[in-house]
């Protein structure tokens, strides 16, 4: 598990494209028959991506935790945005198509992921916080998720957007999930742009085909910078930051929030003209 730590935003403003991208973007997240993890000190969150292609994989117990297994004090929410698959919690089986979520509480201690098809595998993308109360297990699907449709054609944000886990879904201690999915011909997401000093944010861009590309925006609102991003990427978004940009087409992301507020429309919106 590779683990970064927090990085201020005096200390952005001087990080050149590498840096950013070795601070912030998280790759290879779905590579076959395996589980990647990274933990980031903003919030303590875990972020995650697993693809099983010929065997089931477990959710490892990872030695920096010092737990007894991995949710020991976790919570963790799960989204398949490929084919067809199956989640292992303590005996229990849960099949998730295509854009469905699973959340696995405190206190799950054996977790594995496999998919149905090797030819057309799960892509399984996990977001892990703290937890310090116990919360049931429990599957949505995206029918389930009361899709909310957003934006407009005129200014290319056309998108529905589902969201899963929240204070009005699927209940947690601190983790927030759900995504997004732009409509064809809509390429800019997350406006108007915002931030959230009560929370933290990962995105992860998906249904991007290889040739596309996601201008993902981050920093303050008067210094921004961006994260030049491909399919199956994660970006951390610091509390302090924007989070938003335009892709070459239109595509899917999953935003997972952790942090100190639990309510989805708590964010500080930013006037596009007062971006630098």
């Amino acid at each position: 598990m590779e683990i970064r730590f927090q990085s201020s935003p005096k200390e952005t403003k001087g990080m050149s494209t590498e840096e950013i991208r070795a601070n912030f973007l998280v790759t290879e997240l779905m590579k076959p028959d395996t589980l990647k993890l990274v933990y980031s000190h903003f919030d303590r969150v875990i972020v995650g991506g697993v693809k099983p292609l010929q065997k089931k994989i477990e959710l490892p117990n990872e030695a920096e935790l010092r737990a007894d297994y991995f949710l020991h004090r976790r919570e963790l929410g799960i989204i398949n945005v490929g084919g067809a698959g199956t989640v292992e919690a303590d005996g229990v089986s849960y099949e998730l198509n295509k854009l469905d979520a699973l959340y696995l509480g405190k206190g799950t201690q054996a977790v594995s992921f496999a998919s149905k098809l090797k030819d057309d595998p799960a892509d399984f993308f996990l977001m892990s916080t703290t937890a310090h109360h116990t919360h049931p297990n429990r599957k949505m699907t995206k029918e389930e998720a009361s899709p909310v449709n957003l934006g407009e054609t005129a200014t290319a944000n056309k998108r529905t957007i589902y969201k899963y886990i929240h204070q009005d879904g699927i209940q947690s201690c601190q983790l927030v999930m759900g995504l997004t999915v732009l409509s064809e011909g809509s390429v800019w997401n997350s406006v108007p742009p915002h931030t959230h000093t009560r929370r933290m944010e990962v995105y992860f861009y998906f249904d991007l085909p290889e040739q596309h590309r996601v201008f993902h925006l981050m920093g303050e609102p008067t210094e921004t910078r961006h994260v030049v991003m491909a399919n199956h990427e994660a970006v951390i978004s610091p509390p302090w930051s924007v989070h938003c940009g335009p892709g070459t087409t239109n595509y899917g992301f999953i935003w997972a929030m952790a942090g100190e507020n639990y309510t989805f429309t708590d964010m500080d919106p930013v006037a596009i003209a007062e971006m630098r």
